[in-house]
């Protein structure tokens, strides 16, 4: 008969070890991405690094442009506010003084006590007196009706104003809360882009041209060597308040791009226009969609020094233009205020303000 075998018993420590061999290459899977968490960041080219760091700044300056006009649109909600309560406490010390005065002739009144106008006449030593005074107190009586009536009016109007109040109350708390939203964003996007600059040697980033700090390369000029001077520049604007505008943006050369800042020392992209135009007595709005609407629009051929030049399909960046193809603006925070291209970003408009 032919040996019946014994089926072999699996080893216990032999499942263990294939266990945890398992678990070994299923962490080793996640080390390298496989499952798509907890793995190592990619290893980015600065190319790449560059490409993402763009997009990020792109994203911060739009949001940015946002939180300038939810800002101003906080600020005309606080001032509609604080003139709405003004108006209110001086309707209510009105309507306190009214209400003084009915108050007054009432008491005189009641404590005066009243006769009946045909017994007083029949009392009375002067009839043709009393019916003088009997005329003046119904015409007195009118009077009062008439103040009464004024009273009634003011409480209505200051319910009104306080109903209005309590409208712009919600405003303003609606733009604080898109203010704070629109903060996060940028800070988050900032945030983002400075890790992964940080990833990239000094000499990465300023091939890239993300300098930071003291890579900046001594703040440098952005190119104005290869330029008019600007005084000749100046000379080609369209008028002596934009010559003056476009000497102010020479003057910034080199200065820090800082998120919300609108000088003298730190610019973002509008704050820069912005200040260029308040130094040759022209008020612009602050942020650059309504900026692109202060003057009348311009083709690219028929661009001249001082026009205001914008980028981007959300209108979210803007430069001034200096003439040759060129603008000076501000362009992120990697980069100080210099002269570049026009071409370096997607052109969507110009305008003349003056």
């Amino acid at each position: 008969m032919a040996a019946h075998r014994k089926p072999r018993r699996r080893s216990a420590s032999g499942n263990t070890a294939r266990t945890a061999a398992t678990i070994a290459l299923a962490g080793a899977a996640t080390a390298t991405g496989f499952d798509g968490t907890g793995h190592a960041e990619p290893q980015l080219t600065p190319r790449q690094v560059k490409a993402e760091v763009d997009e990020l700044y792109r994203e911060a300056e739009a949001a940015t442009e946002k939180y300038h006009g939810a800002k101003e649109k906080a600020g005309q909600a606080r001032q509609r506010l604080k003139d709405l309560q003004d108006r209110a406490a001086r309707e209510e010390q009105r309507l306190s003084t009214a209400r003084d005065a009915l108050g007054s002739v009432a008491a005189a009144q009641y404590r005066g006590g009243g006769l009946d106008p045909a017994l007083q006449l029949a009392l009375s030593d002067d009839p043709d007196r009393y019916l003088e005074n009997a005329e003046f107190v119904e015409r007195t009586g009118n009077r009062q009706q008439a103040a009464i009536a004024h009273v009634r009016r003011q409480l209505r109007e200051i319910e009104q104003l306080r109903g209005a109040a309590h409208i712009e109350l919600t405003s303003l708390k609606s733009r604080q809360a898109e203010l704070r939203r629109h903060r996060e964003t940028i800070t988050g996007k900032l945030d983002s882009a400075r890790r992964l600059l940080a990833r990239l040697s000094a000499q990465e980033r300023a091939a890239i041209g993300h300098a930071q700090g003291p890579d900046r390369a001594a703040r440098s000029t952005g190119g104005r060597d290869s330029l008019a001077a600007p005084g000749s520049v100046s000379s080609q604007a369209p008028s002596s308040r934009a010559a003056a505008a476009v000497a102010y943006a020479y003057q910034k050369l080199g200065s820090p791009y800082v998120w919300g800042a609108t000088g003298p020392d730190a610019f973002d992209c509008s704050g820069l226009v912005q200040a260029a135009y308040r130094s040759a007595g022209v008020s612009l709005p602050r942020t650059t969609y309504s900026q692109i609407d202060a003057g009348r629009r311009v083709s690219r051929s028929g661009l001249l020094p001082g026009d205001l030049v914008f980028f981007y399909a959300g209108i979210s960046h803007v430069g001034i233009y200096v003439g040759n193809g060129r603008m000076i603006h501000a362009p992120n925070p990697s980069v100080p205020v210099r002269v570049a291209p026009l071409d370096e970003m997607p052109f969507v408009g110009a305008t003349r303000v003056v």
